[in-house]
């Protein structure tokens, strides 16, 4: 039997890397069908967490390209239902090999989780969610992750929650197939592999403040955007304020240059190219603090202790909320109080404490879906 796992943004590859090496120390058969959803940084973050190039390309190669908008999405979409369509046949034959049940594995709440969802179920796989289980509550906020997290709860048969609150809510929801709680996020794994590796080639403070501000919400929002930089930009003048480092990809150079912020980056508040996330890890371990829209990163901070303001109205998963991470509701004075007063947030790493791909392995080999 061959073991599936469907992803195509570096964040789920990112978190899926640990259960994969994991089965691939057991002697297990495991593959990786690529939907292409990110496409630029894909070889070199598979290359750094040692994992083998993709299996399957669900987007044939030269078709691929960073899906950024929305509008890109029904396109993105049509490209790998034809794929799976054209080699059904063979998608399932690789699936089907051996014994145990087929299995497709998928990650998250992006629209490639639900497309690898649905593609396990149409070649009558198993599908097993990791880090299921998360909400918000409220559908909009995120969009389309709260969507996406619904749906895919009513796929998978197999769910991976993070902790106990989001098993209650699977329960509450009346999930269909076994969940199980990990203890944990397999980021704290993934943190493992990472955290010690080389820091990238850039020219960085003695102390420093982390931020990153990426997603679709945040980009296109642009008041709120514009505004977040500006209080972070100010937050650097005084002769005794902390530099701020800001990774940023294509999409949000792009973004900064329509809204004409270019004049809020200096030597004080610097811009650096994005790095792949082995790379990404060791500047987050020397970074005295973070502000981030990302729930990963959010994920990240609270198992390292690290202070993080989460700039985003709402929240999947509370794990270190009210603790050493600060929800800022995309309050601007919020933030102007936590970047004042960050180290009050500091807390003891927890990074020694979770095993959540150890859990994950021991139940598919429970289920039968193991060969060994």
């Amino acid at each position: 039997m061959t073991i599936a796992f469907i992803a195509g943004t570096t964040a789920e590859i990112i978190k899926l890397a640990p259960v994969i090496r994991a089965l691939e120390e057991r002697g297990e058969a495991v593959e990786l069908w690529n939907t292409a959803f990110h496409v630029g940084g894909l070889p070199a973050t598979l290359a750094d967490l040692g994992l083998p190039q993709p299996s399957i390309d669900l987007v044939p190669e030269g078709r691929q390209s960073d899906v950024v908008r929305v509008t890109q999405v029904p396109g993105w979409a049509a490209r790998i239902a034809w794929t799976v369509v054209r080699r059904r046949r063979e998608l399932r034959r690789r699936l089907a090999r051996g014994e145990a049940s087929p299995l497709v594995v998928v990650h998250g709440d992006t629209f490639s989780t639900v497309l690898g969802a649905l593609i396990g179920r149409v070649l009558r796989a198993e599908v097993a969610h990791v880090e299921a289980g998360m909400r918000t509550g409220d559908i909009w906020h995120p969009m389309p992750e709260e969507i996406n997290r619904r749906v895919v709860a009513k796929i998978a048969t197999l769910h991976f929650a993070p902790t106990q609150l989001e098993v209650g809510h699977l329960r509450r929801e009346k999930a269909k197939g076994s969940i199980v709680d990990t203890g944990a996020n397999t980021v704290i794994d993934a943190l493992r592999m990472a955290i010690d590796g080389d820091a990238p080639a850039i020219d960085l403070p003695d102390e420093f403040g982390l931020v990153t501000l990426h997603r679709f919400e945040m980009l296109r929002n642009g008041p709120v955007f514009s505004r977040t930089l500006e209080v972070l930009a100010e937050s650097t003048r005084s002769t005794d304020a902390m530099p701020l480092v800001m990774p940023a990809g294509n999409t949000e150079r792009n973004r900064i240059d329509e809204l004409g912020l270019g004049h809020l980056f200096g030597d004080r508040f610097r811009l650096v190219d994005k790095q792949p996330y082995a790379r990404f890890m060791p500047l987050l371990a020397r970074a005295s603090f973070v502000v981030t829209d990302s729930g990963g990163l959010q994920q990240e901070c609270g198992i390292l202790g690290k202070p993080a303001a989460i700039h985003r109205e709402a929240v999947e998963s509370q794990q270190g909320i009210g603790d050493n991470l600060l929800l800022t509701g995309l309050d601007m004075e919020v933030l102007r109080g936590f970047l004042d007063g960050w180290r009050d947030y500091a807390r003891p790493s927890l990074l020694d404490q979770f095993h959540p791909t150890a859990a994950i392995v021991a139940e598919l080999g429970r289920t039968g879906h193991l060969t060994t």
